[in-house]
């Protein structure tokens, strides 16, 4: 079994009222307080089959342009999704199965370009825009019961697990990969725990710093269940050696790398993101920087986004007028 990251966002920053202040609200956080950000997904190799879990922003999305006032920016590009997953050595014929942790744009983007892999989904997730037009889908019921201390899981494939984890999304999970004991271990015990978990996510928290601190983000689309979720991950990472991989900070792939078991009364030293805010040529068009959605006057009778009233809100996620940077 072996896990790679498809990287192909980098430098970007969540500030820390956007990371932390979902429960308490942004208002008690500093803004100035930006941790490192980036976008990338993952690879699982399992020898026999090779499995990916999300697909990336779709080719073409633009890069944003961050001022000082920007709760998030997901980064520059360091090439498309589609270029990184090529760089791993791997053709999309190759892939077998696509676990899906949720909708958004930036882990469904590319979702068409692997025509031939069941791609799982939660059911609850089946209905959404991103997702339409797409033959390929597996609804999800979770019908494998408790996985640990989750109620509800899917058994993919030998030691991978599809996990129901809502709160950010309605349809939410999480996936868990279990690398066994080695045939050299000396442990007798038949049924022996693995020697690590690989706990993939999507969005559960946007900075490792977050799940240090127990803060939610502001992103959900409900509060009580991120909150049940967050608490069964930190029980979880407790009781179990876990090696937790994120989608928007580098500290997923560092963490993968390094084999860091996530300690959570002992964090790892921070290290805040290095910004330019130097200023770029506008092209009019914005960017949510929670799915991707790209909003572009030309298709919306030319009203400027700084025209649309203060209650506007993305039509893919529904976040408001402050998630979105210039293009």
């Amino acid at each position: 079994m072996e896990i790679k990251a498809v990287k192909f966002r980098r430098d970007g920053f969540y500030t820390q009222p956007f990371a932390f202040g979902g429960e308490e609200g942004m208002e008690k956080f500093d803004k100035n307080v930006r941790y490192r950000g980036s976008l990338q997904n993952y690879l699982i190799d399992t020898g026999s089959e090779v499995i990916l879990v999300d697909t990336g922003l779709p080719a073409g999305t633009p890069e944003e342009a961050p001022d000082e006032n920007s709760l998030a920016f997901t980064g520059h590009d360091i090439c498309s999704y589609m270029e990184a997953f090529a760089a791993l050595g791997y053709k999309p014929k190759q892939v077998t199965k696509i676990l899906l942790t949720h909708r958004h744009a930036d882990h469904s983007g590319e979702l068409k370009s692997f025509p031939e892999a069941k791609v799982y989904v939660n059911q609850e997730e089946m209905d959404a825009a991103e997702l339409q037009g797409l033959t390929n889908l597996v609804p999800v019921s979770f019908t494998d019961g408790a996985y640990y201390n989750f109620p509800e899981s899917q058994k993919i494939a030998d030691g991978v697990y599809l996990i129901k984890a809502k709160g950010h999304t309605k349809g939410n999970s999480i996936i868990v990969v279990e690398e066994p004991l080695s045939p050299s271990d000396s442990s007798p015990i038949l049924g022996a725990q693995p020697r690590l978990f690989y706990m993939i996510h999507g969005d559960i928290t946007y900075v490792d710093e977050a799940l240090y601190e127990d803060k939610l983000s502001v992103v959900f689309d409900d509060l009580p269940a991120a909150r049940e979720t967050q608490d069964r991950i930190r029980e979880f990472i407790r009781k179990h050696p876990t090696v937790y991989c994120g989608t928007h900070t580098p500290q997923g792939y560092e963490n993968l790398e390094a084999k860091r078991v996530m300690d959570l009364d002992n964090p790892v030293p921070t290290v805040l993101a290095e910004v330019d805010f130097t200023e770029q040529k506008a092209s009019g068009k914005y960017v949510c920087s929670i799915c991707g959605y790209v909003y572009d006057p030309a298709e919306h009778d030319g009203v400027a986004f700084e025209d649309l009233p203060d209650d506007w809100r993305c039509p893919r996620c529904k976040q408001g007028k402050e998630k979105f940077n210039k293009a």
